[in-house]
């Protein structure tokens, strides 16, 4: 099938049927993230991946009781970092030198680019920063998971601060920004299951200028 048939294939999962999905499909999922572009590569977020019962009991409530945090065969918690230290940029170069076989003070500019940005903004503008990078990997994960015909839910309706709790985030310099439940749709219980799929003209969405 194509991207746009996939597209039209998926939708906001609202109930899931707590079928397992099988680890090859979830695998391709995490490589499709992990491939993900983000801006100079840094990819400054950590996804958690959450197949325990016990602890999607706890995370149930912070996320206001909605059913699929549970009935999902896996749960995957986007978290951005909440700085950018001059320590994770230094273990970036060394992974850019190890990869591409160079010497890591060939990589000076590259890294000033870098510094230079994250000195240019605030302590929030960072965290922000990161959250939107974070973002583009959450969009290409929806879009795998489509591809695969696995089911995927955009999830922001948590309390972030309860959900850093019960994860101990803030511990690990990270911040949770979005939840992508992964499973298969109860057609029986979803109402939106043969809903048609509404969205806005192209004349009303894009201006050619």
């Amino acid at each position: 099938m194509s991207l746009i048939e996939d597209l039209n294939w998926r939708y906001a999962t609202k109930r899931m049927n707590g079928q397992k999905v099988p680890q090859e499909k979830v695998d391709y999922i995490l490589n499709a993230i992990r491939l993900a572009p983000t801006s100079f590569g840094l990819q400054p977020f950590t996804v958690l991946v959450i197949e325990s019962e016990e602890l999607r009991k706890k995370i149930q409530p912070v996320a206001y009781n909605q059913p699929q945090i549970f009935e999902a065969s896996h749960l995957l918690v986007f978290a951005a970092w909440t700085d950018v230290t001059e320590q994770q940029i230094d273990a970036y170069m060394a992974d850019v030198a190890q990869e591409r076989g160079i010497d890591v003070a060939n990589l000076a500019g590259f890294k000033n680019s870098i510094a230079g940005m994250a000195e240019r903004l605030t302590p929030e503008q960072r965290s922000n920063w990161a959250a939107r990078q974070a973002y583009i990997a959450f969009g290409i994960g929806l879009a795998a998971a489509a591809e695969q015909k696995v089911d995927a839910t955009p999830m922001e309706g948590f309390d972030p601060v309860g959900l850093d709790e019960v994860l101990g985030l803030k511990e690990k310099g990270l911040h949770a920004v979005t939840i992508m439940p992964l499973g298969y749709r109860d057609e029986a219980n979803d109402q939106l299951a043969h809903a048609k799929k509404v969205r806005r003209a192209k004349e009303q969405l894009f201006i050619q200028l």
